[in-house]
């Protein structure tokens, strides 16, 4: 052998042990990682699933590959952790009358109708819970827990009895609204601008309502009027089970700083959005901007992602023009790492007391490394390796959302 190859040697040598000693070194912190996702309670606050559910043929018992089809199935939630979550009873906006509330009211009830039977159809798989006392036990039982939630007041109207329909059918919060003004709120998003600068007087009846039943007022989607005139009448604490930080995304339905500073004065929680453009700022190129704004004009839309919220006889054609804007324009995707800036913001303004995961999977867009539910321990991973302890995941994960429901549950029917 060489004298040169006789000198190389010790320096290969040590290479490679730093290098063995580096993949040893990742292996643990990933093992570290994946046993405490699986300690943790993993709710998450926001699943669009009925959606799919009340599609002919839906089987929620296979894996749908791509994350097009579906985002929330029973082998994604076993590779993803998830102990329980909120499907979310979805319609978008459609018009203030008579028929249109019936109409309305008739879809909502398809999928209140789609959620109990999936229970029902799978008793070894899920059960349904309306507390976090509830929650806990299904786990013990080694099912997965689902919680219902509504997502836009518009179904119903000004006839507020319905809250208490919804409630008895297991509905445990209520966002007020989606993308557009109704009968009870402003939306952040309303291309015509703000109808009653903030909650309408049955729109505050409506939070006195929601308090009497112990059901949850969602700020997502409201404007900042409404917003704080929500936290000005709520006697407990409410949630945003789907938002984020609008200094790190720039988009009207995410929170300002003050806005979760005064959201966790209140006790509140912020549940976070793995929407991609609501997780990072989209950086998009001229052309890009030239087609959304045509597309928002065709449309009447206030932003290119309000297409979700027309009504169903124009969304059909407008998603497929989307789509197809999507892929003659792609904008990179937020990545697994964006999220966690996101939380990392979230809890330096507002406290890790009031942060957790509302994905919004199964109604919109994904991550890059976070493509549905089963990817949710590469969030639990990229925390660990910022420091985040045991006792904080299980804040994010799930206890700080309990905390804001139990405190709700105390507060019912008081005046």
């Amino acid at each position: 052998m060489s004298t040169f190859r006789l000198a190389l040697l010790p320096l290969l040598l040590n290479f490679s042990a730093q290098s063995a000693g580096a993949q040893t070194a990742e292996a643990k912190l990933q093992a570290r990682a994946r046993a405490l996702h699986e300690r943790a309670f993993v709710v998450d606050s926001h699943q669009d699933t009925p959606g799919n559910l009340i599609k002919p043929g839906f089987d929620l018992a296979r894996d749908h590959g791509p994350p097009e089809e579906a985002k929330v199935d029973f082998p994604k939630l076993r590779r993803g952790g998830v102990d329980a979550a909120f499907w979310a009873v979805y319609v978008g906006q459609g018009p203030r009358t008579p028929a249109g509330y019936a109409a309305i009211r008739q879809e909502v009830q398809a999928q209140f109708d789609a959620i109990h039977a999936a229970i029902r159809q799978h008793p070894a798989e899920l059960a349904l819970a309306t507390t976090p006392a509830e929650a806990r036990r299904i786990r013990r039982s080694g099912q997965r827990a689902i919680f219902i939630g509504m997502e836009n007041g518009y179904p119903v109207g000004q006839d507020l009895a319905l809250l208490q329909t919804y409630y008895g059918q297991g509905a445990r919060y209520l966002t007020l609204c989606h993308s557009s003004n109704n009968d009870l709120c402003d939306s952040s998003t309303d291309p015509k601008g703000p109808e009653w600068q903030g909650l309408s007087p049955l729109g505050e009846q409506a939070v006195r309502e929601m308090n009497r039943l112990g059901m949850l007022v969602d700020v997502s989607h409201t404007s900042d009027s409404t917003f704080y005139d929500v936290l000005r009448l709520s006697r407990v604490p409410v949630i945003a089970s789907h938002s984020g930080s609008r200094v790190l995304a720039d988009m009207a339905r995410n929170l300002t700083d003050d806005m979760l500073r005064d959201l966790a004065r209140h006790g509140g929680v912020v549940q976070l959005n793995l929407f991609s453009p609501y997780v990072k700022t989209e950086v998009k190129t001229p052309a890009r901007q030239a087609v959304e704004q045509a597309f928002c004009t065709k449309w009447g839309l206030k932003t290119f992602l309000n297409v979700y919220a027309l009504p169903a006889a124009d969304r059909t054609q407008a998603l497929a023009e989307y789509v197809a804007i999507e892929r003659q324009y792609p904008v990179p995707l937020a990545t697994v790492a964006d999220a966690a800036n996101q939380i990392d913001h979230l809890v330096q303004v507002a406290g890790i007391d009031h942060v957790g995961i509302g994905s919004d999977f199964d109604g919109g867009t994904v991550l890059d490394g976070l493509a549905d539910v089963g990817d949710f321990p590469n969030l639990t991973l990229e925390l660990v390796r910022r420091g985040y302890t045991a006792r904080a995941l299980r804040k994010i994960w799930s206890g700080n959302l309990f905390r804001v429901m139990d405190a709700a549950a105390r507060g019912k029917g008081n005046p």
